[in-house]
């Protein structure tokens, strides 16, 4: 039965409104970062799903993690409304890989739990976001394990002629759900050498009301406040609205572009976000055994990213080169977390800043028809620096706090990489490549709290990855692909360093003897396309990892519970106590049925193990998602394009939810035994798109049509309910 129904999902795949074409113009795609070379998706043996600008206008997403659910191959999962972590074939968090403008996004904090630092990233200014499946870290290093994400932020166009090239684009969109409203304006100055672009997006968001049809463990009946020196309980008016959730957020972008010649292309990018305090819904709703809240405060304070970038382009065939670019960027990220437990007037605040340098070569060589080479290298280095406080509520005093991360660490990666492809014949396509990495990470303890056993902590990890792919193509509208990769991901300061409550009663305590996760990743597709209205593609991987890093009992100076935040909590610590493998099914259909209408269907089944060698027991990986899919009716015709689709996600029973998850039995529904589960929803949509005028566009929509309420695996946080989304969209 099993075999029968992967047989069955093999004819299944995802083309959304990104991919509304035949599989003949899907072939001839460009596909700019798999080696940060633009290449055409048939001599690239990997699976790649592009996510370009007409889709983004069309769905009208409010952040950059609801951006890359619109590929319907990438899962999302929510601790709180200001969030969005993405998971990737059973990875998550620091084992899958951001990239802006050529430029890595992941710091030496990203952790293993979920993280939001993608909503950094102003979707209405990304061009194209590309996602690369499997291991990544030939080209792109430590953390692309499950694959990678590559944002390419709108350029800066010059000018065609001697006259000015002048371009604006302004949007304004307001969502029921939680009562969001956007304003965003770019503008583009173009001269013949020289181009201008600048944009500023604000939004802001209330709190979020969930459907009115579903788990009733999902609702919130009550919430804490503070009154008179008291924390006390009040009764939510309304049980579907998720209080407290909403905040706000400013994008600031700026580019300046520079064309002396044909030769040269020399640009700068100025990227600025910064979010209001958020709180953390997941933590505000857990409750003890007596039914009493155990948090009255939990909130991060404002999230703000800033990056400088300077990227310089050379085209002139010489004999070490075709094309050689240079990449060098400056980030500053910064984070805090606050908070209170309940009847407590101690609130604890701790704050993190990370400092990142980097710099990329890469070029690419034609040696003949048939060969051509891309190689290049890097250098990253962050810094990072902690500091933490508690304060008294009442007397307004402040008291030395312990650090989340021991301050002033550093995080620094050295690598080299080359990628050849041969092209056998004009059916058959090979590539090879080769990665050499260096990763130093260095920590200095603090004991002025914890009496440490060791004052500071330097690991020196040097890993080798390669792949090898092999494509078919026998006619321009189809292809096959296999190939083999590897990937790793070296420990970061988050990893050896950090000390800090993972649960409430649950403190994470440092280890300095942990050694880089391995992966290993085999994968086999294809992309076929029928007949002029009818494609389809599918895919079957497997990944295995060993050293898989995960949390387990450890001790403390002998001790297994220590005083933690004034509360006694269990020791426990990071270890290469573990491994795993996930494998899975992508696959889809493409059918045009009339000229002006479209069927496409996706489907994503994917499945894991994970072998804790400590205890000898066996669950299923936290970031394997329930199986998921889409499937959409697209009409266009004479300019109006109406979208009616369905998203519909998969159970997951309890004896199949991970370790992890069952310990975090509040986020979940309640199965007949009353034990935790995450239950199978679906969702009927509906978008719209009409220009109204010549320069003005209007975009309605309605999701999540029959009120459902529903939580996505993993999240501590509701979906929205029914939702009208309509927006104004100026272009001039």
């Amino acid at each position: 039965m099993r075999l029968a129904l992967m047989v069955c999902l093999l004819m299944l795949r995802v083309y959304t409104h990104a991919q509304q074409s035949d599989t003949t113009k899907l072939l001839k795609e460009v596909v700019i970062s798999v080696n940060r070379w633009e290449e055409n998706i048939r001599e690239v043996p990997n699976r790649v799903t592009k996510i370009d600008a007409s889709l983004i206008q069309f769905q009208n997403p409010q952040t950059a993690a609801d951006l890359l659910s619109l590929s319907n191959q990438v899962f999302v999962q929510k601790s709180q409304l200001g969030g969005g972590s993405p998971m990737i074939r059973g990875f998550a968090t620091n084992r899958v890989l951001l990239v802006v403008d050529g430029v890595r996004f992941n710091n030496a904090i990203f952790r293993s739990g979920n993280v939001q630092n993608v909503i950094s990233l102003d979707p209405n200014i990304i061009e194209t976001s590309e996602v690369i499946f499997g291991p990544g870290s030939v080209v792109y290093g430590s953390d692309a394990i499950g694959g990678v994400m590559d944002f390419h932020t709108r350029p800066a166009l010059l000018s065609s002629d001697e006259k000015l090239h002048f371009a604006a684009n302004a949007l304004m969109r307001y969502s029921s759900a939680n009562k969001e409203n956007t304003g965003h304006l770019d503008v583009n100055f173009g001269l013949k050498k020289w181009a201008f672009l600048t944009s500023v997006t604000y939004s802001t968001f209330d709190d979020l009301k969930q459907g009115s049809k579903g788990p009733n463990e999902y609702l919130r009946p009550d919430y804490m406040v503070r009154e008179n020196d008291a924390d006390v309980v009040r009764i939510n008016s309304d049980p579907r609205i998720q209080v407290p959730t909403g905040y706000n957020q400013l994008n600031l972008m700026q580019k300046v572009r520079f064309k002396p010649n044909a030769n040269w292309d020399l640009n700068y990018s100025y990227h600025q976000s910064k979010t209001s305090r958020y709180d953390r819904y997941d933590r505000l709703i857990l409750k003890n055994n007596q039914d009493n809240f155990v948090s009255a405060e939990w909130y991060y304070g404002p999230q703000e990213w800033l990056m400088h970038s300077f990227q310089a382009n050379y085209i002139s065939p010489t004999v070490l080169f075709d094309a050689a670019r240079l990449t060098i960027a400056y980030q500053d990220y910064s984070e805090s977390r606050h908070n209170r437990n309940r009847n407590n007037v101690n609130r604890n605040n701790r704050f993190e800043n990370v400092k990142a340098w980097s710099a990329n070569m890469d070029m690419d060589k034609k040696v003949n028809e048939h060969v051509q080479f891309f190689y290049g290298a890097e250098f990253v280095t962050n810094k990072v620096y902690s500091t933490a406080y508690r304060f008294n509520i009442n007397t307004e005093t402040e008291a030395p706090l312990s650090t989340r991360y021991p301050d002033d660490s550093d995080w620094r990666s050295a690598a080299a990489y080359l990628s050849m492809k041969v092209n056998l014949n004009e059916a058959w396509l090979l590539t090879v490549s080769n990665r050499f990495n260096y990763v130093y990470t260095y920590a200095k303890y603090d004991n002025t709290f914890f009496d440490f056993q060791f004052t500071e902590a330097e690991l020196k990890n040097k890993q080798v990855t390669n792949s090898l792919g092999l494509i078919y193509s026998p006619t321009e509208k189809s292809k096959l692909f296999a190939n083999f990769s590897t990937g790793f991901r070296a420990p970061n300061v988050d990893d050896i360093g950090k000390v800090f409550d993972s649960q409430p009663g649950t403190v994470v305590v440092p280890n300095r003897n942990l050694k880089p996760e391995t992966a290993f990743n085999y994968e086999i597709g294809a992309m076929v396309s029928v007949s002029k209205k009818f494609s389809f593609d599918a895919g079957v991987y497997y990944t295995a990892m060993d050293n898989a890093i995960a949390r387990a009992p450890s001790t403390f100076n002998g001790q297994d519970s220590i005083d933690f935040d004034e509360t006694l909590s269990r020791v426990v610590s990071l270890q290469n106590i573990n491994d795993l493998y996930v494998y899975g099914i992508q696959a889809g259909i493409d059918w045009k049925v009339l000229d002006y209408l479209r069927l496409t269907s996706s489907f994503n089944y994917q499945k894991g193990k994970e072998r804790d060698f400590a205890s000898g027991l066996n669950s299923p990986p936290t970031h394997v998602a329930p199986s998921f899919g889409s499937t959409q009716v697209i009409f266009n015709r004479k300019g109006l394009m109406a979208n009616l689709y369905a998203n519909y996600n998969g159970e997951i029973a309890n004896s199949d939810l991970a370790f992890s998850e069952q310990a975090d039995a509040h986020l979940y529904a309640k199965d007949e035994n009353g034990n935790p589960y995450s239950p199978a929803w679906w969702t009927l949509n509906f978008k719209a798109s009409y220009p109204v005028i010549k320069y003005m566009i209007i975009d309605v929509g309605v999701e999540n049509i029959l009120d459902k309420r529903y939580r996505p695996y993993s999240s501590g946080i509701s979906a929205p309910g029914r939702n009208f989304i309509i927006s104004l969209r100026g272009r001039i």
